[in-house]
């Protein structure tokens, strides 16, 4: 363990790092409840869903491990795969295969931009203010998808949109399971929020939310995932590039925001700032892609969840050992995560919305070419139901910011490409 890990290099023991790795796993657990829920409304099934988002989860986290010695857990990251569902497959009327061909896609980029350094030279080139406001959007993108799947807030109440009576047995339990969540994660207990799912379940059942079948057993061998389900006719059209690109960039910036925060919190960066074997971190991440697309489920990414295991002691890749073994575990309980009503998990969701809101304290809106298309990325997404539209418009606007505020030498060429790009799938929609 020592030669491989260098345990006492960074400070720690194996049992730190046992229990880091179990509280990372309890911290992030909750995607295996909620992202078999989300791509399930796609189309997809629950169980095979849940094998994906597991085994996938293990893959990624073990190559974090060997690849990187990081204390970082990967899973389906959310809002890609509210992206994968809601965007691509319900409101752009694709199939859940084509959506998975876009992540295939992605995941394969990934790992050629990985092994020769280009994505850390890609990232540079983004708008730093758009990479923040993206995260937000996705966060109030999901705040509201939580909302909506609990029956809380509704558009047929007389407004555009409104919060229902707490008459509706699935709105309070949902409100009761957020109240549950808040406490438990004020307190800073470990895995609030998968606590909080487990017992929003519980008090579902007495108001009839959560139901048990009869004959019910909590361990079963589990589902088979999907294999290669990809659809391969219409990768070369304009609808292809903006699925593909939006999971592509998406991913990107959320991993890269992963990486900086825990490997920060946890003391790894060297004296500039920079992430400790950042080749192999963004290799487990472009790998974890790939799986799952292999196997049947939306983009791999690293979780910021990940902090609580560093904040309990985690600083090397047997931490990550360890959360990969308990996700390999959990293959065998997918029944108990099959109780779990849309109730429970939108708890989990809003409070993910508000985790990724935190990025906007660091947007300078003082600066109005920076600040306005912040603004629109963060605005667009929530209120037209679409995260690719929030990054198209977002990336427009700053284009137009700048040019009008005569600062075009601050956009850089890729930022122009890409407005180009949206612009004339703006165009070519409104043609149709």
């Amino acid at each position: 363990m020592e030669k491989l890990f260098k345990l006492r290099e960074r400070g720690t023991t194996v049992g730190r790092e046992v229990i880091a790795g179990i509280t990372t796993f309890l911290a992030m657990a909750y995607i295996l409840a909620v992202n078999p829920g989300i791509l399930s409304e796609s189309g997809m099934e629950f169980g095979s869903v849940f094998t994906a988002t597991a085994v996938s989860a293990a893959i990624a986290t073990l190559v974090m491990a060997f690849c990187a010695n990081l204390p970082i857990g990967l899973a389906p990251g959310m809002g890609l795969n509210a992206f994968f569902t809601y965007t691509v497959v319900m409101g752009m009327g694709c199939s859940w295969q084509f959506a998975l061909t876009a992540v295939l896609f992605e995941g394969l980029l990934f790992i050629v931009l990985s092994l020769f350094g280009v994505r850390e030279a890609i990232i540079k080139s983004i708008p730093a203010n758009l990479r923040k406001a993206v995260a937000v959007g996705i966060g109030l993108f999901i705040t509201l998808i939580g909302l909506a799947n609990a029956g809380i807030a509704k558009s047929d109440l007389g407004t555009i949109i409104g919060f229902v009576d707490f008459n509706n047995s699935s709105a309070l339990v949902a409100i009761i399971g957020l109240v549950i969540t808040i406490i438990l994660y004020v307190m800073n207990v470990p895995g609030s929020i998968l606590i909080g799912i487990a017992l929003t379940t519980v008090v579902g059942i007495p108001f009839g939310v959560t139901t048990i079948p009869e004959n019910f057993k909590p361990i079963s061998l589990p589902s088979m995932p999907y294999f290669f389900q990809f659809e391969w006719a219409n990768i070369f059209t304009v609808k292809f590039f903006v699925v593909f690109f939006t999971f592509f960039f998406t991913d990107m910036f959320d991993t890269i925001g992963t990486l900086m925060g825990v490997t920060e919190q946890a003391k790894l960066t060297d004296k500039d700032g920079n992430i400790p074997n950042a080749k192999g971190a963004l290799f487990a991440d472009a790998v974890g892609t790939v799986a799952g697309a292999c196997l049947g489920t939306s983009t791999v990414t690293s979780f910021v969840e990940s902090s609580s295991g560093v904040a309990a002691g985690g600083r090397t890749g047997l931490t990550s050992v360890v959360t990969a073994i308990l996700f390999v575990l959990a293959l065998f309980f997918t029944p108990l995560f099959g109780l779990i009503p849309s109730a429970a998990t939108a708890p989990a969701l809003i409070f993910v919305g508000f985790l990724m809101m935190k990025s906007v304290t660091s947007i300078d809106f003082n600066d109005i070419t920076e600040g306005i298309p912040a603004f629109i990325t963060i605005m667009v997404m929530p209120f037209a139901y679409s995260i690719s539209k929030g990054i198209a418009y977002g990336v427009i606007t700053y284009v137009i910011s700048k040019v009008a505020g005569k600062k075009m030498k601050e956009i850089p060429v890729i930022t122009w490409i890409l407005a180009v790009v949206f612009i004339a799938d703006i165009i070519f929609e409104a043609l149709k």
